[in-house]
C-alpha cells in the first residue's frame, strides 16, 4: 500500500491510500480531515477525464524532446510570460518560476479567486492565520457565509455535527436547507449585512468589551463608522426583513461561534471591505484567540515557509493579463480562455501571441489555441508536497505509479535548464525535502510552521504584538447610495429586466476540468420554460444556456456553474480595489429568447 495526497484545488487536501495490486485508491482513515472518504471528483471524474497524450507543434504530433527543444528556442530570445492556473496546488508547480527568472520572463500577480479577501485580512489582522479544525469542532454556532461547503469543502461537514448552523447566501445551498437559519440576502450585499449587524451589536450592547479594550481599543470609532449608514438603506440593499437579523443575533448571543467565510463574499470590487466588515463583526463579539471561536477564510498555505521558488521577476495582472504584449506565453495547468473574466477579450489577446505554449493535462479552450502543446503528469505520477489553505496539515505527495504519458513540472524545467545551459537547479528531492523539513512532524503527519492552536490569542500582526484594526473608510462606485435612498422611500414590486449573475462551483467539475455544462438556474417564472435555450447578455459579451427552474435561486438572480461553457463571456474585466482579484460577482445580465 502506497500513500499520497490529492492535488486538486480544494479546502480539504485529502490523503490517499493506493492499492497497487488492485490499482485502486481509497481515503486514508487515519487522516483527521479525509477520515476514509474521497470526493466524486477524485473517485469518478478525474479517472475518466480524457488526457492529452502526445506533444504537438503546429498541430503535428512530436516527441517530448522535440517539443521542449522548440520551447527552448522561443523563450530564449523573446519576451516571455508564464501564466499558471491552480487546478493542481502542489508546491512543485512553482518550480517554473526558476525558469522565468533565468530567462528574464514575466509572472502574474493577483488572483482569480481569493485575493481581495486576503488583502482585507492583512489590512485588519496583519497576518492570515488559519483557524484550526479543532476550533471549528469546539464551536457551538457555525455561520457559513458565502461558502457552499457540501461542494467545495465536504470533509468539513462532520466537524459541524450538533451545532447551530446559520447560512448567509443568495442561494439555498444544501447546507442552507438544513440550517437553523438561512439569510438569503441579495448578491453583493455581504458588506452591508456585516455593517448592519455590527450596528445592532452596538445598539444591543452585545460587545465583549474586555477583549476589545485589550485587542481592538478603537471600537468606539468603529461605532461612528457603522452608524454613518442608514438602516433603511442597508435593509433595502440586503433585501431581508429585520426579524431575520434579530433571529441571527439571538442565536449568536453568548455562544462560541465560528464564521466560515467563502470566496463568494469577496468576488467584487469591494471584496476586501467585506472581509474586514465580517472580521469587525467577529471582533465586536470577541471571537479571536478563544477556544471554539474565530473566522475561517482561505488561508495562506505558504505562510511560515521559506519558499525555494520565490523569485524577483517582473509581473503583470493575472486578472487583466496583456497576453498580446508577449511573443511567447506559457500557460501552465490553467485555461485562461475560459476561466478569466471577459473571455472573448482574453481569446482575442491569446490569438495574437506568436508562440502560445500549453502545458497541462486536458484539452480545453486554451490548448486549442496553442502552437505548442505539452502534456503534463497528474499528481499520481510524480513527487510533490501538498500545502493546504483549509487547514495547516501538510502531506508528502508520493509518486504512485510510472507512466510514459506527459512530463512533470520538475522534468520540464530540468530539461530546459540543460538545453539552455542554465545553472542553479537542485535535484527534485531537494525541493520536496526543503518544504517537509520546515514542518513539525506529528506521528505520520506534517504540520505547517504557521500553525497556531489558538490564532491571535496573543494579538495580531506577524509577531502577535499588534492590535486588530477596524475599517474606517469605504468606497463603492457600483452602488449609488444617494439614489438608493430615494428609491427606498417608494419601493414597489416590478418586473425584473436585469438579473444578478451568480457563478457557483459544480460538484461534477473543477472549473473547466472534467464535466462541462450549459445550464442556467432561475426561479420559476412565466417568461421562460424549463429546458428552453436562451441568450444571456451583459455589456461584456453573450452566451447561450438552457433554462432549469430552481426555487433555491432568488428571483433577482440567475446561477450558472463555473464549468459552464461561455459563462465568463459575461463577467467584467476589472480588478478589486485591493488584492488584484477578479470581480466575477460584479455584473448583471439580461435574458432574451432565441
Amino acid at each position: 500500500m502506497k500513500q499520497s495526497a490529492c492535488g486538486l484545488d480544494c479546502y480539504d487536501g485529502c490523503t490517499i491510500n493506493y492499492d497497487e495490486h488492485n490499482d485502486k485508491i481509497s481515503g486514508d482513515t487515519s487522516h483527521p480531515v479525509t477520515n476514509g472518504a474521497l470526493c466524486a471528483l477524485l473517485n469518478r471524474y478525474q479517472p475518466n477525464a480524457k488526457r492529452i497524450e502526445k506533444p504537438q507543434i503546429d498541430g503535428k504530433e512530436v516527441s517530448i524532446d522535440e517539443a521542449i527543444n522548440e520551447v527552448a528556442k522561443v523563450i530564449k530570445d523573446n519576451k516571455t510570460l508564464l501564466w499558471r492556473g491552480s487546478g493542481n496546488v502542489g508546491a512543485m508547480q512553482e518550480i517554473t518560476n526558476l525558469l522565468m527568472e533565468n530567462v528574464g520572463g514575466y509572472l502574474t500577480k493577483g488572483s482569480l479567486c481569493d485575493g481581495a479577501g486576503e488583502a482585507g485580512i492583512l489590512e485588519g489582522r496583519g497576518v492570515n492565520l488559519q483557524l484550526p479544525l479543532e476550533q471549528i469542532a469546539s464551536s457551538e454556532v457555525a455561520v457559513v457565509w458565502g461558502r457552499n461547503i457540501t461542494v467545495t469543502n465536504s470533509h468539513l461537514i462532520p466537524f459541524l455535527k450538533n451545532k447551530i448552523i446559520i447560512v448567509i447566501d443568495p442561494i439555498k445551498t444544501e447546507i442552507a436547507k438544513k440550517a437553523h437559519l438561512h439569510l438569503q440576502i441579495a448578491p453583493r450585499s455581504d458588506f452591508y449585512l456585516a455593517i448592519l449587524l455590527s450596528r445592532f451589536m452596538f445598539i444591543e450592547e452585545m460587545l465583549d468589551k474586555e477583549w476589545l479594550e485589550k485587542f481592538a481599543p478603537d471600537y468606539d470609532d468603529y461605532s461612528d463608522f457603522v452608524h454613518s449608514f442608514r438602516i433603511k438603506t442597508l435593509l433595502s440593499l440586503i433585501d431581508i426583513n429585520l426579524d431575520a437579523l434579530g433571529d441571527m443575533l439571538s442565536l449568536l448571543q453568548d455562544k462560541k461561534t465560528v464564521f466560515l467565510v467563502g470566496a463568494g463574499v469577496q468576488r467584487n470590487s469591494i471584496g476586501h471591505y467585506t472581509i474586514r466588515a465580517i472580521d469587525g463583526l467577529a471582533a465586536l463579539l470577541g471571537l479571536f484567540g478563544k477556544e471554539g471561536c474565530g473566522v475561517s477564510y482561505i488561508g495562506d498555505s505558504k505562510l511560515g515557509f521559506e519558499n525555494p521558488f520565490k523569485v524577483n521577476c517582473p509581473t503583470v495582472s493575472k486578472v487583466l493579463t496583456p497576453f498580446d504584449r508577449f511573443n511567447t506565453v506559457i500557460v501552465q495547468g490553467g485555461n485562461p480562455a475560459c476561466s478569466m473574466p471577459c473571455s472573448l477579450r482574453v481569446i482575442n489577446k491569446l490569438k495574437s501571441v506568436k508562440n502560445l505554449i500549453y502545458f497541462g493535462l486536458y484539452e480545453n479552450e486554451t490548448s486549442t489555441l496553442a502552437r505548442i502543446v505539452i502534456p503534463a503528469k497528474n499528481f499520481y505520477e510524480k513527487d510533490d508536497v501538498r500545502l493546504n489553505y483549509g487547514h495547516t496539515l501538510v502531506a508528502k505527495m508520493n509518486k504512485l505509479y510510472e507512466t510514459q504519458m506527459g512530463i512533470s513540472e520538475y522534468d520540464f524545467v530540468f530539461k530546459l535548464f540543460n538545453i539552455m545551459n542554465l545553472v542553479g537547479l537542485q535535484n527534485e528531492e531537494y525541493y520536496v525535502d526543503y518544504y517537509l523539513k520546515q514542518c513539525e512532524k506529528i506521528d505520520e503527519l506534517y504540520r505547517s510552521p504557521a500553525h497556531r492552536d489558538l490564532p491571535y490569542s496573543d494579538g495580531f500582526g506577524k509577531y502577535g504584538k499588534d492590535r486588530s484594526v477596524f475599517l474606517d473608510d469605504y468606497d463603492d462606485d457600483f452602488i449609488d447610495l444617494k439614489k438608493l435612498r430615494k428609491y427606498c422611500k417608494e419601493k414597489i414590486e416590478q418586473d425584473i429586466d436585469e438579473y444578478w449573475l451568480i457563478n457557483s462551483k459544480s460538484k461534477h467539475a473543477l472549473n473547466s476540468q472534467y464535466e462541462r455544462d450549459d445550464t442556467l438556474y432561475i426561479y420559476p417564472n412565466n417568461h421562460f420554460y424549463d429546458g428552453e435555450k436562451i441568450r444571456v447578455t451583459s455589456e461584456h459579451g453573450e452566451a447561450i444556456f438552457v433554462v432549469k427552474f430552481s426555487e433555491k435561486v432568488r428571483k433577482d438572480c440567475i446561477m450558472i456553474l463555473t464549468n459552464a461553457i461561455g459563462i465568463n463571456n459575461l463577467t467584467p474585466p476589472i480588478e478589486s480595489i485591493a488584492g488584484n482579484s477578479a470581480c466575477y460577482g460584479e455584473v448583471k445580465v439580461r435574458l432574451n429568447k432565441l
